[in-house]
């Protein structure tokens, strides 16, 4: 694994490992990260807006403004497994706080 993709894999994982502990902002930066392809990231939409999602709920506007536009990208199918993918995210951390 170069040295991109490791760098790539440690942002995206210690950004999820706060996004666990409830940190909005790692939410956000996670969807950042996968509607830009930071880092050598691939881009993918649907992680992308699930991440926007999650941060929309706890109250990020920004993140509600980015989960539209990339909507605007996006089949229907794309975006309701997006939500489906958010929810579940949900309830595994939910579970896990409790």
């Amino acid at each position: 694994m170069g040295n991109s993709m490791k760098s790539a894999a440690f942002l995206i994982e210690s950004r999820r490992a706060e996004a666990e502990k409830g940190n909005v902002n790692a939410c956000f930066d996670l969807g950042v990260i996968y509607s830009t392809g930071s880092g050598g990231t691939d881009i993918d939409l649907i992680e992308a807006h699930k991440w926007f999602n999650l941060a929309s709920l706890s109250g990020h506007d920004e993140s509600k403004t980015c989960r539209a536009e990339i909507s605007q990208d996006m089949t229907p199918r794309e975006i309701a497994e997006a939500q489906r993918e958010a929810r579940s995210w949900l309830k595994q951390t939910t579970h896990r706080a409790a």
